[in-house]
């Protein structure tokens, strides 16, 4: 029994087998059904105070939060986060917003998708539009885009694509933000994050919000302003000098606020192998 177990264990099946194995490889707004909402439920309003609970309370973590202020009102922004070392990084970034105008996370339904509950779950509250890698190239996921930053919604990447790497500089980032900014005109706010590389009972973690830089701003005398054509050689050129100065700016704020994270060796780590392998 526990050898089949072994042989079905998702984590060795490939993001687009593991979809075709379920029979639903369905991403963005046609797995959602919907129109994208600013507003969050009082479901969703609900579990925040739970996780609160559960993740600030029960188990003392502590997560220092600042650039708040650089937060534009009324949404309709992109918040590209990294760096992305943990399952709890998705929890991190929502405590790190306001709950409305509501986020939607860019995520990968593989690895959200392993249990039925939790993909019905997100399907009722929203705030997840899947991804299934090796799937579809982008395209739907600007028309994703335009519809939550039409809505006056926040729309979430975490723009390594992955989960790994070192806990105090990002890898190097996709290109998938960047044509999204260019394409919606949508402001990106870079989010760092630092400190969930591991978890433990009363583990510190840290955040900090830097200001929202339009496409025009980071491309700089890259570029002159004028729109290129979707999928054309100039976009992508323009998209990696994006990406390029995307992540150095995370890059330098990660350095910043990961020191204070990290405690020393002699403090007890209760619970470590649990909670950081939790999903």
């Amino acid at each position: 029994m526990a050898e089949k177990r072994r042989r079905r264990a998702p984590a060795r099946l490939r993001p687009q087998e593991l979809a075709e194995q379920r029979g639903n490889a369905v991403e963005g707004l046609a797995w959602l059904g919907r129109e994208p909402e600013p507003t969050a439920s009082l479901l969703v309003r609900a579990l925040r105070v739970l996780l609160r609970f559960v993740g600030f309370g029960l188990l003392r973590l502590r997560l220092d939060v600042t650039g708040r202020e650089h937060l534009p009102r009324g949404g309709g922004y992109i918040l590209a986060a990294a760096v992305h070392r943990s399952w709890i990084d998705p929890f991190l970034i929502a405590f790190a917003i306001p709950p409305e105008p509501k986020p939607w996370f860019l995520g990968s339904g593989a690895t959200a998708f392993r249990r039925r509950w939790v993909e019905r779950l997100l399907h009722r509250t929203g705030m997840m539009l899947p991804v299934w890698r090796g799937g579809v190239g982008i395209e739907q996921h600007v028309t994703a885009a335009r519809a939550v930053l039409g809505a006056g919604s926040v729309f979430v990447m975490m723009p390594e694509g992955t989960i790994g790497g070192p806990p105090d500089s990002p890898t190097p980032l996709r290109g998938g933000t960047a044509v999204i900014a260019l394409r919606t005109g949508a402001p990106i706010v870079p989010l760092a994050i630092a400190g969930a590389e591991e978890l433990y009972v009363g583990k510190r973690m840290a955040e900090r919000l830097l200001p929202p830089r339009t496409a025009r701003e980071l491309a700089g005398d890259a570029w002159n302003g004028s729109i290129p054509a979707e999928g054309s050689k100039e976009e992508l050129e323009i998209a990696r000098v994006i990406t390029d100065r995307l992540e150095a700016i995370l890059a330098e704020a990660v350095a910043e606020i990961w020191p204070p994270t990290v405690d020393p060796p002699s403090r007890p780590r209760r619970l470590r192998d649990r909670l950081t392998n939790w999903f």
